[in-house]
């Protein structure tokens, strides 16, 4: 019986989340408040306090359960495949983030809440120095990869790996962005990726490991 409650509770919990990334996409995250997410979801306000203790935390929970998950698998495929090839763990993990977004539609919904739907001030100020300082783990990641990259003599000498990195986030940031702003009609996004992705990573190396 006490499995059958948790798994309850765990449904109800995902269900709420749910009905969140529907409010804060059409209303905007500070148009929002809980007795909106409570009537989407179909349960009371209370209910939504057994879980959340406020919007904020409902907020990082609807994140967390869509991007959490593609953290971990990066991390551990950064560890598989750092020694043995890290311009092959940047260019899957960020074409797998590209797929992820084109093919699963909660997953583009809460990048478009992130980029567009939301206002970082009063409770969300917080939450914006939380996803601050998890961006430079990521930063972290990646530049560690451009340094593996340099000792392997496939990085190019016109930038350091600090600079590959930045250029490569700004890459990726503008391009979801751009796609997310225009609701995905600017340009696809599942076609433009990859090839984009592919000319960058191009440029960055020596003559030696260029494809092109």
């Amino acid at each position: 019986m006490a499995r059958k409650t948790k798994e309850d509770a765990c449904i109800t919990r995902n269900h709420i989340l749910d009905a969140a990334v529907e409010c804060f996409g059409k209303q905007g995250v500070s148009r929002t408040s809980l007795n909106d997410i409570a009537r989407q979801a179909g349960v009371t306000r209370g209910a939504i306090y057994w879980h959340f203790s406020n919007r904020g935390e409902l907020f990082v929970a609807m994140v967390e359960r869509l991007v959490c998950p593609l953290i971990l698998q990066s991390e551990e495929y950064f560890r598989q495949m750092m020694t043995a090839d890290p311009l092959g763990f940047i260019r899957a993990s960020t074409l797998g983030f590209f797929d992820k977004l084109t093919h699963d539609a909660n997953f583009y919904r809460v990048f478009e809440i992130l980029w567009h739907k939301c206002e970082y001030v009063g409770e969300m100020a917080d939450i914006r120095k939380r996803h601050l300082d998890e961006g430079e783990k990521h930063i972290d990641i990646l530049q560690q990869a451009f340094i593996r990259m340099r000792q392997n003599g496939q990085l190019s000498s016109r930038l350091t790996p600090h600079q590959a990195t930045i250029a490569l986030i700004s890459l990726v940031d503008g391009l979801i962005f751009n796609w997310t702003k225009s609701n995905r009609l600017l340009f696809p996004l599942e076609s433009y990726g990859r090839p984009i992705l592919n000319a960058f990573l191009d440029s960055l190396q020596t003559g030696e490991g260029r494809r092109f």
